[in-house]
């Protein structure tokens, strides 16, 4: 039987597209990050090209270094940029490839969340969205095998998520991932204002966020509404921008990185 699939559609610019190239530069940005002590439910990560949000991602993506054989399924949760969708899309192969390999999806999982009427099939969604694709080399690099379940969001409501997301929750071998960056091209200062705000309102499992605040306020709404039904504790872990990271700051865009972890986890860090 032939494996249907998704190939990589933004290596090459988003990050580098070789492979040696590309193992090298996420292994440095994971080594450079310092690690809380913590054990991650879910993550909010940035996914803009990583010599942007790279250094921000790598502070969630560090926290799996030591959970890569617990952890067998991710749930991939990002906002789509080219093709919208009305609720959450799925996409209709077997695997998504970076680079660094192909990494197969969990089909059991994707018929289980397509009875929701919210959720469809929908390639063009999924065939140049990079909020998703970004994140995977960083995956591949802290995990052992995974699957993959790959939402693409559009509109779709706090509670619409939740509910997808309650359908593949699962236990300690499932990783929640929803892929965000923050403010869009304001001033630096303005921008520190207002992603301070944003990450405030995350900490605080607020869904009400809205675009301008988040470019993946949707799924993130559903996460934070599923987080405050399963006492999740969020944990900010790094808050930046592209000034920081890349220097021009005329006009910058936002990176935030944070981990939910369960209620009982003894390490509280905001």
């Amino acid at each position: 039987m032939t494996l249907t699939i998704r190939p990589a559609a933004v290596a090459g610019m988003f990050y580098p597209g070789d492979r040696v190239h590309l193992a090298r530069d996420v292994q440095r940005l994971i080594d450079a990050a310092h690690p809380k002590p913590l054990r991650p439910k879910a993550l909010i990560v940035p996914h803009a090209g990583y010599v942007y949000s790279g250094p921000v991602a790598a502070t969630a993506y560090a926290l799996l270094k030591d959970h890569g054989a617990e952890i067998r399924r991710v749930v991939l949760l990002g906002p789509v940029h080219r093709v919208w969708v009305q609720g959450l899309a799925l996409p209709a192969v077997d695997a998504f490839e970076t680079p660094l390999g192909h990494v197969p999806l969990d089909e059991a999982a994707m018929a289980k969340l397509l009875k929701l009427p919210q959720v469809e099939v929908n390639e063009a969604a999924h065939a140049w969205e990079h909020s998703l694709e970004v994140h995977l080399p960083f995956l591949q690099t802290v995990l052992d095998a995974f699957s993959l379940v790959p939402l693409a969001v559009g509109g779709a409501s706090a509670e619409e998520v939740a509910e997808a997301l309650e359908l593949v929750w699962g236990g300690d071998e499932t990783l929640i991932v929803v892929s965000s960056d923050l403010s869009h091209y304001l001033p630096y200062e303005e921008a520190r204002r207002i992603d301070a705000s944003t990450a405030r309102a995350i900490l605080d499992l607020r869904t009400d966020l809205v675009g301008e605040q988040a470019c993946g306020a949707h799924p993130v709404n559903g996460l934070l509404l599923a987080a405050r039904r399963h006492h999740l504790r969020p944990h900010l872990l790094d808050l930046r921008n592209s000034g920081d990271t890349a220097g021009d700051r005329s006009r910058v865009v936002g990176y935030g990185a944070f981990a939910l972890t369960e209620a009982d986890d003894a390490q509280a860090v905001h």
